[in-house]
């Protein structure tokens, strides 16, 4: 149960007694679109070693994560070896038995990153060495600019570089009825932010800008009333 007394879905390993070692669950096969950067953020509850009677040294309160390109699914084929450590794994909160009997799980959250990743596709593994740990969640995620408009320029979807120190000069179009009066341009920053506007589009003559956008200006009339006196017969 979660801090609402809502049931949630966990892969669950508590071997702490058994020395050595070596459980592995490993993800189905994800597709990297166009990320060259990966974001792993993970949810888990992890129980604190000295709450547990009897365990001479064999538990432990980390866990490994792991990763592995490949341009297809491997199916349910698993080599341990071909897969890269992305970083060990520790909870900032345990639980104790007392907490388990109050049904109060502390939920940790880790966010790791992977990158460049350069094949169609990756796998994620997660190795188990005799922690009592229950996983919760993975989030699986890359950042990006999203499409905006500024200045009466449109500017797309665009990927940071993994490089976090250099941005991603995109230019700018101008939106419908809209000229350059300076090259527009923006920049891409690796957390998704876009930076630095330079430039803009104006509307062309005969529209004016409304909202971001180029509108057709109204034309304004002009009624005169006449009186019947100054008409002549």
């Amino acid at each position: 149960m979660d801090e609402h007394n809502r049931p949630i879905h966990t892969y669950q390993v508590c071997n702490v007694m058994e020395p050595n070692q070596n459980n592995w669950l490993r993800t189905n096969w994800i597709s990297r679109d166009a990320a060259q950067k990966i974001y792993v953020e993970m949810k888990f509850t992890l129980r604190d070693c000295n709450s547990i009677p009897w365990v001479l040294g064999t538990c432990k309160e980390t866990f490994n994560l792991f990763y592995m390109e490949s341009d297809e699914s491997h199916g349910i084929k698993f080599k341990p070896n071909q897969y890269t450590k992305i970083d060990t794994i520790a909870a900032d909160e345990s639980f104790t038995q007392m907490d388990l009997g109050d049904r109060i799980l502390k939920l940790n959250t880790e966010i790791r990153e992977l990158g460049p990743v350069e094949r169609k596709g990756f796998y994620l593994a997660f190795q188990d060495i005799g922690a009592c740990i229950a996983l919760v969640s993975v989030r699986v995620f890359y950042k990006k600019c999203p499409f905006t408009v500024r200045n009466l320029a449109m500017f797309p979807d665009t990927i940071p570089r993994v490089d976090s120190s250099s941005l991603v000069e995109v230019r700018g179009s101008c939106v419908k009825s809209a000229e350059e009066r300076d090259t527009p341009k923006l920049y891409c920053g690796a957390d998704g932010d876009w930076l630095v506007p330079l430039g803009r589009c104006i509307c062309s003559t005969g529209f004016e800008e409304i909202e971001g956008s180029c509108h057709g200006k109204k034309q304004t009339c002009q009624y005169f009333i006449l009186h019947l006196n100054d008409l002549n017969f």
